[in-house]
């Protein structure tokens, strides 16, 4: 193996960029000659004649024996590239689009068939013995149908058997790319001293093609392509002034360290070292695929030439990650910003070591890809394989035998001390176990162990970063001390909650960009090809298997995504309908709220069906669900069904509408809201209570401005047995006709209603047109009534009652009245003393005190409650 892995994970995004995708897509779908097995040409030859077939069968038909002529060449193909990793993860891709296909064939042919059947049911049964036979036509279109449905039931057939063959090729290509990957691995390499001079006499031949093939290729460039050549530099370069400062311009806050804090919180210092690494890395990754990009558009490159100069800017892009990484970590030049508990000494040893080791490996690639476009002896490649690897061995050697961690004396200027044993041994048995292998022979090995110490190494040790600082900023109240959460508390002022909300936000997308940055990386470092990735992540989004359910994530992406729009258009609606069509209309607002609820309620279903079928959902697969819920229904949620019933009732009813006033058992107020499953009643006290909609239904409820507003009052009102009743009578409807609210028809009316303990009682009734105003209307009628009786010299008398009292020896009775006095009335400093007259033993005397105020009878009450209306409740 070639390390081709390593070029894909470090320069993904520069083929991205550049033109390779192009040319890879195009040698993708290159095709070759057909030609299809015998076996397949007689099933094609024995299959029924499509002249009697529908287009669609036709059209199945003719994509079917395409993809069976495709099938056979690409099993062929596969026999012919079982040495060649990425030809046969490009077939592989092929044949994934083929078997998709098979499906969608399938699925074509699925509704014609529905057809032939309900047609074929629609005939009826051929005619029996002894019956009448059919007309000629009926006949003729029923051997047809069935002619075509078993030409449809021939396509299933050959359309199962294509998807059985790919899932086979698929199958036998993930062996070989397995075993490949194994081989190479695995390979040994006899090491002698006549591989040793072969190797020194092939270095000194591929040195001399080296100088002849890249030195004719330069002066071809200089001689022809010079002005070529200008352009690429000088697009190049304002490229790298775009990226490599702007990334710093727009990300500086992220990537800085603040050299005067001194002691910067853990937090920090882990978003620092992420970012610092991430951000610079992309912003050269960019720069890398610009150049390369701009090298092919200008035609620059060579066939020979381009796989190295694509590998020294992945190596340059590999360098550059792992000493950002390593500076983030060590930070050698400020101790304050060191994640790790190393001396300054040891930071500025270890950050040279690491470094070396990748510019190591990078260049060990880099002579790999450059032997492999010279076509120079596989002897040589393993020679220069050793030297490299022997060269890493010695780094990690050199790094155990450092001192790096900080003195017992904390200060981290002072000499380090050494590593923890379980570290150094590590690094040790790694050095020494990278020099065995490739002693033993295996180079390859050897040589992939080494990357990934290096390269899977910084890749995990970034994702464990990144994780770190996730979870300190998703931490309650940490988000608030980082600088972008001080920048957005600064600007927008969000609250507390808000930015604790921010933070889990935020640490979510880190841990989500570190999965989707490090982990295709690895699997690329570990031989997975980028084809391979594209192809997990398609499933992933497409067919996620559950027994026999399939889950498609991007179907459940846009169906939710076309729910939300519907949601929203529904929204738009409803505001659009009642704020221009209704509002103009001069329609009734209870009238208005429930047209704007239904059509809510009507758009969220539509939207949730739109949704539901986007995601690929079917909704017969929930007919078991329904049906439990059915049960369900019968025993636990009848009365969840009962209230939703009773809503939609009161929506189409309208019984009441939001703003009535209404009286329902124990609860009076005004309707503030009716949903499906409850309405909300706001008490003149301002307390809303919740009404279950079942409740509303099936028990009676007062509705005062059920029709409209108008209203009655009545006043009661009691005067002394001295005055003359009509005079009283003629004097409360001068009163009462005088009030403007008061309707003259129906007219007002006053009644002499009874002649009362101490007063002749009558009582005033009168229309108003808003029944609201009621409380407004008797207080203004009480208080004129009051004023004018007043003038008339009329007395409203206080009611009064006789006692009975017969007294005993010594008066004790008197002394047990004062006692009754005090507990009738507490609040006085003195109870009054009764006007007792003729006090004698074994008499009864008249005994008069004030007595209370009578309570209005039941009917001299208030016509509309216990008198709180609604103006009683600040309204």
């Amino acid at each position: 193996m070639r390390f081709d892995w390593l070029k894909a994970a470090l320069l993904s995004a520069v083929v991205l960029i550049g033109t390779g995708v192009a040319a890879h897509s195009q040698s993708a779908v290159q095709t070759e000659p057909a030609g299809a097995e015998p076996a397949i040409a007689e099933q094609v030859a024995t299959a029924p004649a499509t002249a009697v077939a529908s287009p669609i069968v036709i059209a199945a038909e003719e994509k079917l024996a395409a993809a069976e002529m495709d099938i056979a060449r690409l099993g062929k193909r596969v026999e012919e590239s079982t040495e060649n990793d990425t030809a046969l993860v490009d077939l592989k891709l092929e044949i994934e689009t083929l078997a998709r296909s098979m499906l969608d064939i399938g699925v074509s042919l699925r509704p014609r068939m529905t057809e032939i059947k309900a047609r074929l049911e629609q005939l009826g049964a051929s005619p029996g013995e002894g019956e009448a036979p059919e007309p000629d036509a009926i006949v003729a279109e029923r051997n047809r149908l069935n002619e075509e449905r078993a030409l449809i039931n021939t396509l299933t057939g050959r359309a199962e058997a294509v998807s059985v063959r790919a899932n086979d090729l698929g199958n036998r290509i993930t062996e070989a790319r397995r075993d490949l990957f194994s081989n190479t691995l695995f390979k040994r390499t006899e090491i002698s001293p006549s591989m040793l001079s072969e190797s020194l006499v092939a270095m000194d031949g591929e040195w001399t093609d080296l100088v002849r093939t890249y030195g004719s290729w330069g002066r071809f460039v200089l001689a022809f392509k010079w002005q070529a050549l200008l352009g690429w530099a000088f697009f190049s370069l304002l490229a790298a002034l775009v990226f490599v400062p702007g990334a710093y311009r727009l990300f500086g806050g992220l990537i800085d360290r603040d050299p005067s804090d001194e002691d910067p919180a853990y937090t920090s210092r882990l978003s620092v070292a992420f970012w610092s690494t991430i951000i610079p890395t992309i912003a050269m990754t960019a720069l890398a695929g610009t150049i390369y990009g701009l090298l092919q558009s200008f035609a620059i490159l060579r066939g020979d030439v381009a796989p190295v100069i694509s590998s020294m800017l992945a190596i340059v892009v590999a360098i550059f990650f792992v000493s950002k990484l390593a500076r983030g970590i060590l930070a050698p030049k400020m101790p304050a910003w060191r994640l790790v508990n190393v001396s300054n000494g040891g930071a500025r040893v270890l950050y040279l070591l690491v470094v070396a080791m990748v510019f190591v490996n990078g260049f060990d690639f880099v002579e790999d890809q450059m032997s492999q476009s010279l076509g120079s002896p596989v002897v040589l490649t393993v020679f220069k394989g050793i030297i490299s690897v022997f060269m890493m061995a010695l780094i990690l050697i050199a790094m155990a035998m450092v001192k790096p961690m900080v003195a017992k004396s904390g200060d981290p200027a002072d000499p380090g001390e050494p590593w923890p044993r379980v570290i150094s041994v590590t690094l040790l048995v790694a050095g020494f176990g990278l020099m065995a292998t490739a002693s033993l022979g295996y180079v390859g090995l050897a040589r992939f162990a080494a990357t990934q110490i290096v390269v899977t190494g910084a890749i995990l040790t970034t994702m464990y970063i990144g994780y770190l600082s996730a979870r300190a900023i998703s931490e309650e109240g940490a988000f608030a001390h980082t600088i972008i959460g001080r920048r957005i508390e600064t600007k927008y002022q969000p609250g507390h909650v808000a930015l604790d909300r921010s933070g889990l936000a935020a640490g979510l997308l880190i841990n989500l960009l570190v999965l989707l940055l490090g982990v295709p990386l690895i699997l690329l470092l570990w031989g997975f090809q980028v084809q391979d990735i594209e192809l997990w992540f398609y499933r992933i989004l497409t067919e996620i298997r559950i027994g026999g359910i399939t889950i498609s994530l991007v179907g459940i992406f846009f169906g939710v995504l076309l729910f939300i729009v519907g949601l929203l258009a529904t929204r738009w609606f409803q505001r659009w309908l009642d704020g221009s069509v209704m509002a103009r209309g001069s329609m009734e607002s209870g009238v208005r709220n429930s047209i704007k609820i239904g059509v809510g309620y009507l758009g969220v279903a539509l939207a949730g069906l739109i949704g539901i079928s986007a995601a690929g959902i079917d909704l017969s697969s929930l007919a078991l669900v329904a049906g439990a819920l059915s049960l369900g229904i019968g025993f636990g949620l009848q009365n969840i069904v009962s209230n939703f019933v009773s809503g939609l009732i009161l929506l189409a009813e309208r019984p009441f509408k939001v703003g009535d006033w209404v009286v329902t058992g124990s609860t009076e107020g005004f309707v503030k809201k009716i949903s499906v499953r409850a309405t909300e009643i706001e008490t003149f006290s301002r307390q809303s209570i919740i009404v279950p909609n079942s409740e509303l239904i099936n028990a009676p409820v007062g509705n005062w401005t059920h029709r409209n507003k108008l209203g009655r009052v009545e006043v009661p009102i009691g005067v002394s047995y001295d005055a003359d009743p009509r005079r009283v009578i003629e004097i409360l409807e001068e009163v009462v006709r005088s009030h403007d609210l008061v309707l003259n028809f129906p007219a007002p009316a006053v009644f002499f209603m009874n002649f009362g303990d101490s007063s002749l009682d009558f009582e005033i009734k009168a229309h108003i047109a808003d029944v609201l105003n009621g409380m407004t209307v008797r207080t203004e009628l009480r208080l004129r009534i009051f004023e004018r009786l007043k003038a008339e010299g009329i007395e409203i008398p206080f009611p009064q009652r006789d006692l009975n009292i017969k007294l005993g020896d010594q008066d004790e009775p008197l002394t047990v009245l004062r006692e009754k006095l005090m507990e009738r009335k507490p609040k006085l400093a003195t109870p009054p003393e009764p006007a007792v007259t003729g006090v004698t033993a074994d008499t009864e005397t008249s005994v008069k005190k004030p007595a209370k105020r009578r309570k209005p009878t039941k009917a001299g009450q208030d016509s509309m409650g216990d008198g709180s209306g609604p103006e009683g409740g600040d309204r």
